[in-house]
C-alpha cells in the first residue's frame, strides 16, 4: 500500500514493562517490581531501531519508575527526535487515586522526566485510559501540572475503561482552557464504535482489518489516527505468569510473536509523527479543536 494519503497519524508507545500492566495488579505487587528482571530496555531499543529503519518519530508515554532506572534510555528517545511524554509514575489508575494523590503523581513525574531528558513534557496519558465520568476533575489537574494535552479517554464500551459517548476526535474538555484531550482512534459502523487504535485489538485483528479501519479514518473522515502499543507486545519471550484468569491470559499473550511484523507493515502503509507534531504544529490552531464538556 502506497502512502498516498496526506493525513499524518500519531504514533505512541506506552513505556512500561510486562509486569506493570493493570491486568497483573492482583498477581504482581508493586513491592516486587524491583526484584524482577526488566525487559523494557531491550524492547525499547528494538522499537527505536524499527522506527529508525522506517524514518518514523513517535511519542513515548513513559513511566517515571522506568525513567529513574533507565535514564539513558529516556535521553536516547529524546536525542533521536522522539517526543517524551508522561504515563504517570508507577501505572496507578486514576480511578484508584484521590484527586490530591493524582496531582502529586503527575507533577512529580513531569519534573522527573523533564530533568531526565532536558526537554519539556507537554503530553500525559493515564494508566489504562482511566479517566472516566467518575474523575473528570483529572483534566483540571493535568492542566494545572502544565501539560498541554492528554490522551487518556477511550470513547468506547469496555469492561475496564471508557467513556462511550465521548468525542472520537480531539477536543478541549475544560471551558476557556487550551488543554486538549486526544482519544485513541475508533471507527463507527452503524451505532457501534470499534477500536482501531492499537493495543490488544491490533494483535487480535488480522492486519488487513486494522489497515482498512485506519485508512477509513484518514480517507473518509479526514482525521489523523492515534495508535498505541507497548514494548512488551513485541516480546514473545517474556515470562508467562501462572494461574492467570483466562481472559487476562488471552488479552496479554495473544499473537505477541506477530506484533513486530505487523508494526513494520503499519509503518510502511501510513504516515506517522509524534502526538505533539500532529496536533500542535504551525498549521494547527488551537481554536480549530472544539470545546466539549463531558460533565
Amino acid at each position: 500500500m502506497d502512502k498516498t494519503s496526506t493525513i499524518v497519524n500519531a504514533l505512541s508507545i506506552d513505556v512500561e514493562d510486562y509486569f506493570q500492566v493493570s491486568a497483573f495488579e492482583a498477581h504482581i505487587h508493586r513491592d516486587q517490581w524491583s526484584q524482577i528482571d526488566c525487559r523494557v530496555e531491550r524492547n525499547i531499543n528494538a522499537i527505536l531501531a524499527l522506527l529508525d529503519e522506517h524514518q518514523v518519530r513517535a511519542t513515548f508515554f513513559t513511566l517515571g519508575w522506568i525513567a529513574e532506572r533507565f535514564p539513558k534510555l529516556v535521553r536516547q528517545m529524546a536525542d533521536q527526535g522522539h517526543e517524551v511524554a508522561s504515563h504517570g509514575y508507577d501505572h496507578v489508575r486514576v480511578t484508584m487515586q484521590s484527586r490530591e494523590a493524582f496531582a502529586r503523581d503527575i507533577q512529580h513525574t513531569k519534573k522527573l522526566l523533564e530533568d531526565t531528558c532536558a526537554c519539556p513534557i507537554t503530553g500525559y496519558r493515564a494508566a489504562s485510559y482511566s479517566i472516566n465520568r467518575t474523575n473528570l476533575w483529572a483534566h483540571e489537574e493535568i492542566l494545572n501540572a502544565g501539560h498541554r494535552y492528554s490522551s487518556s479517554v477511550y470513547p468506547i464500551h469496555h469492561d475496564l475503561y471508557g467513556i462511550p459517548d465521548a468525542p472520537r476526535f480531539a477536543f478541549r474538555p475544560l471551558p476557556g482552557a487550551e488543554l486538549v484531550e486526544i482519544p485513541v482512534t475508533t471507527i463507527e459502523i452503524g451505532k457501534r464504535r470499534i477500536p482501531c487504535g492499537g493495543g490488544g485489538f491490533f494483535r487480535l485483528y488480522p492486519y488487513p482489518i486494522s489497515r482498512w479501519m485506519i485508512n477509513r479514518v484518514n480517507a473518509r473522515e479526514q482525521q489523523s489516527a492515534i495508535f498505541y502499543f507497548h514494548p512488551w507486545e513485541i516480546d514473545a519471550g517474556q515470562p508467562r505468569l501462572p494461574n492467570l484468569p483466562w481472559k487476562t491470559r488471552f488479552r496479554h499473550y495473544l499473537n505477541l510473536d506477530q506484533t513486530k511484523q505487523r508494526l513494520g507493515a503499519l509503518l510502511r502503509d501510513f504516515k506517522w509523527a509524534p502526538m505533539n507534531q500532529v496536533f500542535f504544529d504551525k498549521q494547527q490552531l488551537i481554536g480549530d479543536i472544539p470545546q466539549v464538556s463531558l460533565h
